[in-house]
């Protein structure tokens, strides 16, 4: 574990060190796209985090490849090749979207390409688990057929969601996190070493969305851009296709074939598709596409019609819709990891039933601001502490000269100054014009 620990530490912070000059390079270059019509934010925003995010990746690969217990899956297994030559096909597919906005069609063939990559170097489901029949082996050109599907609608699904500051990268991160203790799981508790890939996979990807993280919350100084999107929805499926289709069911109990899996579905059912562990996100997949179609547009033809864009429709605040995602993400990943623990419980069942309604009632109270407890109203931002604090915060601040505050109030220039996240305070210079002052140069 501590392995791990070390790995996910240095993976999250190369990512968090690389994004700075990233952005910068991202201003330099050009990549900041003109706002859309169906855009949230309201100042141009660089993009190429994924930049960053790929150098994390490399990171975390290399270092794990130096350590004594992990390095033994670079020896004993070709994944990690698999995944480091898939991943940065399919980053420099993003790179260039980011940078020149590359036709829709074009990226569906590099995804497409990219996952063939991964299944020619031995990334692939080999079997599949079904209820009934057993295990059944697949061949080649089936085993490939599924792969390629799932890796495409995965990091299709993690791209359609992206589209709030911070909301890509926290669920595939919570995702990544549930994927994880399954994973460390089917390996520590089993001794099945086809499970390692799969758990350095995953505590990969979490130190490239934790160290990516900081940046992109709102109000984002840095977009992930393709390049992040898609290749952290290339790794969150190739952990999914690692351990769903290479690791034996039959090793992991005793008994007759048909015995084992049975008693596995609970386990595998919720990771058989990574769309189950990121369903929040398939499920705006399946609508967007079923929605486009219905009105005869293109299913990659972009709209407003997202389950982030309705959160803002009904009232909820850019940080409130993220954090109900979040939410709902927490309970689905962590609701299959219990269940998959221990499906006889009726505790977890009913636990997942109290959260659900808890979600439930948030999505219907738009207005209602939630106040932290006073013991944390140091560790949360302003609006969240209570009245009291914000009252006397309020009254300890000085007037400010009108002047000054008509100032703030103006709207943000496009350009370099103008960029989300120019410099930590905001604007560059707050100061009355010398003119306005009545000085002469």
């Amino acid at each position: 574990m501590r392995e791990y620990l070390l790995t996910l530490c240095i993976t999250a912070a190369v990512t968090y060190l690389l994004t700075g000059p990233v952005r910068k390079f991202a201003i330099v270059a050009g990549a900041m796209p003109e706002i859309r019509a169906r855009d949230v934010h309201r100042e141009p925003t660089p993009r190429l985090g994924g930049i960053a995010m790929f150098f994390g990746l490399c990171a975390g690969l290399l270092v794990a490849d130096h350590l004594t217990n992990l390095s033994e899956v670079f020896t004993k297994s070709n994944e990690p090749r698999a995944l480091l030559s898939g991943a940065a096909l399919i980053w420099l597919i993003g790179v260039l979207d980011d940078k020149f906005e590359i036709d829709a069609l074009i990226k569906l063939g590099g995804q497409m390409i990219a996952a063939g990559v991964m299944v020619m170097q031995g990334l692939t489901i080999l079997w599949l688990p079904i209820p009934k029949f057993g295990t059944v082996a697949l061949t080649q050109w089936q085993g490939t057929l599924l792969t390629v599907a799932l890796v495409v609608i995965t990091i299709n699904a993690v791209n359609f969601v992206d589209g709030l500051d911070g909301l890509a990268s926290g669920m595939v991160c919570i995702a990544a996190a549930a994927f994880f203790m399954y994973a460390y799981r089917i390996w520590y508790s089993y001794g099945i070493e086809a499970a390692a890939p799969a758990t350095l996979f995953s505590v990969i990807l979490m130190g490239m969305c934790l160290g990516f993280l900081p940046h992109n919350m709102h109000p984002a100084r840095i977009f992930m851009g393709d390049s992040g999107s898609m290749l952290i929805g290339l790794v969150l499926a190739a952990g999914a296709i690692s351990i769903t289709g290479q690791v034996d069911p039959d090793s992991l109990f005793g008994g007759s074939e048909r015995q084992t899996v049975h008693q596995m579905v609970p386990v595998y059912i919720p990771l058989l598709l990574p769309l189950t562990i990121i369903a929040i996100p398939a499920a705006d997949l399946v609508l967007a596409i079923v929605r486009r179609t219905w009105r005869g547009q293109s299913p990659f033809a972009a709209d407003r019609g997202h389950l982030h864009h309705r959160l803002l429709e009904i009232g909820h605040s850019h940080s409130r819709a993220v954090l109900i995602m979040y939410f709902w993400s927490a309970l689905i990943a962590f609701g299959a990891l219990a269940y998959s623990v221990n499906s006889a419980s009726m505790w977890i069942v009913l636990g997942i039933v109290i959260l659900s309604a808890i979600g439930l009632l948030l999505l219907l109270l738009p207005r209602f601001t939630p106040r932290a407890p006073r013991w944390a109203e140091h560790f949360v931002p302003p609006r969240y502490r209570r009245r009291r604090a914000a009252v006397a915060e309020s009254a300890s601040t000085p007037a400010q000269p009108a002047a000054v505050e008509e100032e703030q109030r103006a709207p943000a220039v496009a350009g370099v100054a103008g960029v989300n996240g120019a410099t930590a305070l905001g604007a560059r210079s707050r100061f009355l014009d010398r003119r306005k002052a009545g000085t002469s140069r």
